[in-house]
């Protein structure tokens, strides 16, 4: 075990003393370990430490999910991934996040929002979605999918009963015939504790740069919670199949969700 080491000037800094390993000095000493250290004036070693640690690890990820895209279009393989979760659950910053190296000529983000039904009566409601199918050599991430209709439509009164038992009388054989087409489905599903939840909510209010973010259902999303997670179990008990499964991560640590779905992303493909 070591103390922090005299490379960094010790006379302008005060921190909290920890014991470190000789590796965590050699990621502290790092340009971005350094760079964490000096993200506060205050410095918090174990903080930083863990900041540290997971940018390294995230820019391991981002390469192998550049090789990943390139055999994905060497192959001409389809991959469909679906990100849902409760509300301020981050899903878009998460696709951001772990696609920000990706070749964007290769990939789309498509964005299904809660709204009502009316005006498209009759329609069938999977249309919009497989109009939006990926080419060969091609992805197709969706924050947030036709798995609205099964939790915040319902919770909001967005579609009717009967629409609501619809969709989940169809939505597993939906699913099967793309994965029989050659399409590569995963549903992730990202739950966070309701305590984080309204932490997340009280942040993006209060900065600037976010608080755009906020809609009428994240304003009732601590009031609705048990509704929310009523909707969620049925649809992880009737819509998690053989073929097309939920993955749901629970992390309330936004790195952990971002570096747990990635490598999920990862071991559905034998890429070299």
């Amino acid at each position: 075990m070591y103390s922090f080491p005299t490379s960094v000037n010790q006379n302008i800094l005060t921190f909290e003393p920890m014991e470190l390993t000789k590796e965590d000095l050699e990621i502290l000493n790092s340009k971005i370990g350094i760079k964490h250290l000096l993200e506060n004036k205050k410095i918090d070693l174990e903080k930083a430490l863990y900041r540290a640690r997971y940018e390294l690890k995230l820019r391991e990820i981002q390469v192998e999910l550049v090789k990943m895209q390139l055999w994905l279009i060497a192959n001409n393989k389809k991959l469909v991934v679906l990100f849902h979760g409760g509300d301020s659950s981050e899903k878009s910053g998460i696709i951001r996040k772990i696609l920000s190296h990706n070749n964007p000529r290769h990939y789309r983000v498509e964005v299904n929002l809660p709204h009502r039904s009316e005006g498209v009566s009759g329609e069938w409601y999977f249309k919009k979605f497989v109009e939006k199918l990926p080419q060969p050599g091609e992805m197709v991430l969706w924050d947030r999918s036709w798995y609205n209709r099964a939790t915040i439509e319902p919770v909001h009164g967005l579609c009717s009963q009967q629409e609501y038992e619809l969709f989940m009388g169809q939505v597993n054989e939906f699913e099967k015939m793309l994965v029989e087409s050659g399409v590569h489905l995963i549903k992730f599903y990202f739950s966070i504790s309701k305590k984080e939840q309204a932490k997340r909510i009280k942040n993006i209010k209060l900065s600037p740069l976010t608080k755009w973010k906020m809609t009428p259902f994240d304003e009732q999303s601590q009031e609705l919670w048990g509704e929310y997670k009523s909707y969620k179990e049925k649809m992880f008990a009737n819509t998690s199949t053989d073929y097309a499964p939920w993955v749901e991560i629970t992390e309330d640590k936004r790195e952990e969700e971002m570096i747990q779905a990635a490598n999920h992303i990862l071991k559905a493909f034998p890429y070299e």
